[in-house]
């Protein structure tokens, strides 16, 4: 595994631009060209998917009358600024419980943007391909697998030398919509770990050093020999970190790319609610650890001019939006999902 500083210093700035404001022109708060006052938006949330929406929200604000600042604080913090009022907009990549969206009087309305694949991305000098089954990676997070010779690794990887050497787990510190899909693939394909870590943003986690968001994890992977953590697809590749192939429900060992994601959410139809996870997606082909990822948006507004820019920015990143999406490591939503999304702006008005 090479650690080249060019690629680490590229990543550091990328996480520096994810907490970056993102304006028309200068991203001053000066009046806009006509006279017209400059509308600023105020969102925050999950960092899975802050690098595809800090591209679409620069692309906007760029050619539109707005400023857009992105938090990527993770999904639990989203959740938690929607309710308390604090933004324009939340982002998180688990669904908001009914009971969570009961908490907001001006009524929520999720929004899928975009979908993505969580990954096992290692650090393990010498080691360029690996296979980790169910039985195994599952044990690892529950602390059983200690070693990466362990025979259950061994097992699914004949002809690859792999060291004595203790595995260096990396796990989300925050409240994390990530962790949440992450922890609910797992509970569907191990009885031990749902019964003992369970689906969680946040799970009591029985072994692993903590680290913030995925552009933590992400960089304690890059920099820790030994290290194994789950992260978003976009950023290993970002960052290239290498990546575990995984079992899936077939029994079919497959890599993670834009195309067995893909495979993944090809057999799910996207219900009225707009919400619809996959715990473990059917399918030879299928990776088997994907989600969609929500933006948050409140069903009234006070301000006409930001719920109209909110809603012009959203039909953005649902038309030429979705085509940096794959580029970036991310799942370009199909026609059927946008339409459906489109539909569901005329439930937010201003009030």
């Amino acid at each position: 595994m090479q650690n080249t500083p060019s690629i680490l210093g590229s990543y550091v700035a990328l996480a520096a631009m994810l907490v970056a404001t993102v304006g028309c022109g200068s991203g001053d708060s000066k009046p806009a060209a006509g006279g017209g006052e400059l509308v600023k938006l105020q969102g925050a949330g999950a960092s899975f998917p802050a690098p595809l929406y800090m591209s679409w929200f620069k692309e906007y604000s760029n050619a539109n009358n707005c400023q857009i600042d992105y938090q990527s604080v993770g999904s639990g913090s989203g959740v938690s600024a929607v309710i308390d009022g604090t933004v324009d907009f939340g982002a998180s990549d688990a669904a908001m419980k009914e009971e969570e969206m009961a908490k907001v009087e001006r009524g929520v309305q999720l929004l899928p943007m975009t979908a993505g694949a969580i990954v096992l991305a290692y650090n393990l000098e010498g080691v360029d391909e690996l296979k980790l089954s169910r039985e195994a990676y599952a044990d690892i997070f529950l602390g059983k697998i200690t070693k990466w010779n362990d025979p259950k690794i061994a097992a699914s990887n004949e002809g690859v030398s792999l060291p004595d050497q203790e595995i260096n787990l990396v796990v989300r510190a925050d409240s994390s919509g990530t962790t949440f899909n992450f922890t609910q693939h797992m509970s569907a394909i191990s009885e031990a770990f749902k019964s003992d870590v369970g689906i969680n943003k946040a799970p009591n986690w029985p072994v692993g050093t903590k680290s913030k968001g995925n552009e933590g994890v992400t960089t304690s992977l890059k920099q820790t020999p030994g290290s194994l953590g789950y992260i978003e697809y976009g950023y290993a590749k970002k960052a290239n970190l290498t990546m575990a192939s995984l079992e899936n429900k077939a029994g079919k060992f497959v890599k993670p790319t834009i195309e067995t994601a893909q495979a993944a959410l090809a057999g799910v139809e996207m219900p009225e609610s707009l919400i619809a996870f996959l715990p473990d997606p059917e399918g030879d082909n299928s990776w088997p650890i994907v989600t969609y990822t929500w933006i948050i948006a409140y069903k009234t507004y006070p301000d006409a001019k930001k719920m109209e820019v909110f809603k012009s920015m959203i039909k953005y990143c649902l038309t030429d939006g979705q085509k940096q999406s794959e580029s970036l490591g991310y799942i370009p939503l199909p026609e059927e999902v946008t339409s459906k999304v489109t539909a569901a702006l005329d439930n937010i008005s201003a009030k």
